[in-house]
């Protein structure tokens, strides 16, 4: 009986790529990380603060309850005046009162307000469980909602509406005219 000598297995050169099959697997196996990664991550509960806060993020959980936009006009406009950005306070707290509102009315679970303060650029966010997105519709003149949207459409340089693992993320952001980032007053 004839002993044959195993072989290392060679690595198989993929037609017109010139890679190996080994490399191959190994970049294909980092970009499903890469992919995977925020999915396979633990997701922290809306009513707990967002991590990673520094002194230009600001997160808090917000209660299902209608006292929680009254909390949440209070938060922005405090948070907004320590950052130095007065003048955008008023349009700020509207579009929050009106982003958290719709929140408690359409949607069901916890609630979450995030502040962001980019250069010149205030982020704001309501999150929230529900996975799906606001709704335009057509509003009669005299009646006294449904008009979200178009105060968002007039008052944010620029607003969406994002999914996310625990459900959306609507979003809106107001420039400041002034000289750039505001400096915390304090």
């Amino acid at each position: 009986m004839a002993v044959q000598a195993i072989e290392e297995p060679r690595t198989l050169r993929l037609r017109g790529r010139g890679r190996s099959s080994r490399a191959t697997a190994h970049a294909w196996i980092a970009r499903q990380w890469a992919l995977w990664s925020r999915m396979l991550a633990p997701l922290r509960p809306l009513d707990a603060p967002r991590g990673r806060a520094t002194v230009w993020d600001a997160s808090w959980p917000l209660r299902r309850e209608p006292a929680s936009v009254r909390q949440a006009r209070r938060l922005v406009t405090g948070q907004v005046a320590h950052w130095g950005l007065g003048r955008l306070a008023d349009t700020a707290e509207l579009l929050v009162s009106e982003t958290v509102t719709n929140a408690l009315r359409h949607t069901r679970g916890p609630l979450r307000l995030n502040l962001r303060l980019c250069g010149s650029r205030l982020l704001c966010e309501v999150e929230d469980t529900e996975p799906t997105g606001p709704v335009r519709g057509a509003v009669d003149l005299d009646a006294e909602g449904g008009r979200g949207t178009e105060l968002l459409d007039l008052l944010a340089d620029a607003w969406g509406s994002v999914r996310t693992a625990t459900g959306k993320t609507i979003w809106f952001e107001l420039r400041d005219g002034g000289t750039g980032r505001g400096e915390p007053v304090g």
